[in-house]
């Protein structure tokens, strides 16, 4: 298990000597984890991150080479170093469960614990959060374009680092897809790997045939031929079929073709029709070059006779989407006993934050989908037992009156008291739990350009008290 106490921001540690020096390192404070509504992207989320979470909160420590290095910046005293060796996180903290859709301004996690600690791991849930978040949502826009066919994580060589390969590699199965290449990530999460052969393959032996000849001997059992190494449909595909037809002579069954470049939707349906007059009805396409989402649904509507999708590139990357815009604010502290609500204002509104301690409810209609979420403050009780009001939080005359509804809420208990009170699921599990909570979001919303805004709205007193607070921070202004 990695100690990743230091990956952590100057200001943080900065902050905390000064909360040190005043007295206030024990003084309890909340913070909320949320993304704002990000520009030209998805109108949702999918939460990814939490197990990471869990591993860098239960081994949260500064070890001796983290003091010295921290003492040779001569910033800080030797009480404060002292304190900082023995420092562990003792809060609670509340998230979001991996896999859950998640929308804009909601608490994602939610943190109380002493300020001093509270502040400490703020760098590392947003760098954990907004990666495997971004990337989980990412691969669902991908596997949501390709339907019902399959579509696989390629993109370890074109991460941002090996953590961004293995790491995203496991976000992108929470939001949909099946298997990876990443092999450390199937080490690690137990998630399946494929892959075939590279054209170096091909390259290496006299001729194409003679290197699918050599593979299928290797691989009888699970021959997949890449056939664009020298020329797809004159060469390729004939020597794939003709080595499917000696497999097939032996008892063997060929899993099928990959195309890596060209004209994917010409050279499919080719590849299709010349395998089904060979009688190879069940080899399967796989197709990969540099495909996202859009490429993906403009290939199937031009009737791409493609069973598998390798994506890459623009998965891993989450190309387009450089960050996905996660923050970490004070919400509430501690002063004399009690917990006292705080908000940040701003010129923007999108700044502008939430006050209190929070958590969100989500209601669902009589068919199971998703009509709205909604910011509450803690206390608060919504159980469909009479119509609820709900208004667009900017504009306030947008209302929808709900009715024979049921709600859930979406916080669940992480870390409490400094233990660990929630089981990681397996990553299957996980997978399967995205998948159902994709399906309770409406078509509209999950369109891949200008999808329909998913109503979150704040409770009255939650609304209330947002009100009252900047009144009385602009002195009634």
């Amino acid at each position: 298990m990695r100690n990743l106490t230091m990956m952590t921001d100057l200001y943080q540690l900065t902050m905390m000597y000064g909360y040190y020096k005043h007295n206030m390192s024990d003084n309890l404070a909340v913070f909320d984890l949320f993304f704002r509504k990000p520009e030209r992207f998805s109108a949702y989320a999918v939460m990814a991150g939490t197990e990471s979470v869990i591993e860098y909160i239960n081994n949260l420590h500064f070890d001796d080479e983290d003091i010295s290095y921290l003492r040779s910046l001569d910033l800080f005293d030797e009480q404060f170093l002292s304190a900082l060796k023995r420092l562990r996180f003792t809060g609670e903290l509340y998230a979001m469960k991996e896999g859950t859709v998640v929308f804009a301004n909601e608490p994602l996690i939610r943190v109380k614990a002493p300020i001093i600690q509270a502040q400490l791991i703020e760098t590392a849930l947003l760098n954990i959060i907004n990666h495997q978040t971004l990337i989980a949502t990412k691969a669902s826009r991908v596997t949501y374009a390709a339907g019902k066919d399959i579509v696989l994580e390629f993109g370890l060589r074109r991460a941002h680092g090996p953590d961004a390969g293995i790491y995203g590699a496991r976000a992108a199965v929470i939001g949909g897809c099946k298997a990876t290449s990443n092999v450390m990530t199937g080490q690690m999460f137990g998630i399946d790997v494929k892959g075939t052969h590279a054209h170096s393959w091909v390259m290496s032996f006299p001729d194409e045939l003679s290197a699918f000849r050599a593979y299928a001997e290797v691989f009888p059992d699970s021959c997949l031929l890449l056939v664009d190494t020298y020329d797809t449909l004159r060469s390729g595909v004939p020597n794939a079929i003709k080595v499917f037809d000696e497999l097939k002579a032996k008892g063997f069954r060929p899993v099928g073709i990959r195309l890596d470049s060209g004209d994917l939707a010409y050279l499919s349906k080719k590849a299709r029709y010349m395998l089904n007059e060979a009688g190879h009805y069940d080899a399967k396409i796989f197709a990969s070059s540099d495909l996202d989402e859009y490429v993906i649904r403009e290939l199937k509507a031009q009737g791409a006779c493609i069973d598998v999708w390798g994506v890459g590139t623009k998965l891993i990357t989450a190309d387009g989407h450089s960050s996905l815009g996660g923050v970490y604010k004070l919400a509430a502290e501690e002063s004399g006993g009690s917990l006292i609500p705080k908000m940040k204002l701003s010129d923007k509104r999108i700044k502008t934050t939430l006050p209190g301690y929070k958590k969100v409810f989500r209601f669902y209609d009589k068919d199971g989908m998703a009509i709205a979420d909604l910011i509450a403050l803690e206390g608060e009780v919504f159980n469909g037992s009479e119509p609820l009001k709900l208004y667009h939080p900017e504009e306030p005359y947008k209302t929808m009156t709900i009715v024979d509804f049921s709600v859930r809420e979406l916080l669940e208990p992480v870390f409490i008291g400094g233990k660990q009170v929630y089981r990681s699921p397996d990553i299957m599990e996980i997978h399967n739990y995205a998948q159902e909570e994709l399906a309770t979001i409406w078509e509209e919303t999950k369109r891949l350009l200008n999808p329909q805004e998913y109503k979150v709205d704040l409770s009255d007193k939650l609304y209330d008290l947002k009100k009252q607070l900047t009144k009385q921070y602009t002195g009634g202004v």
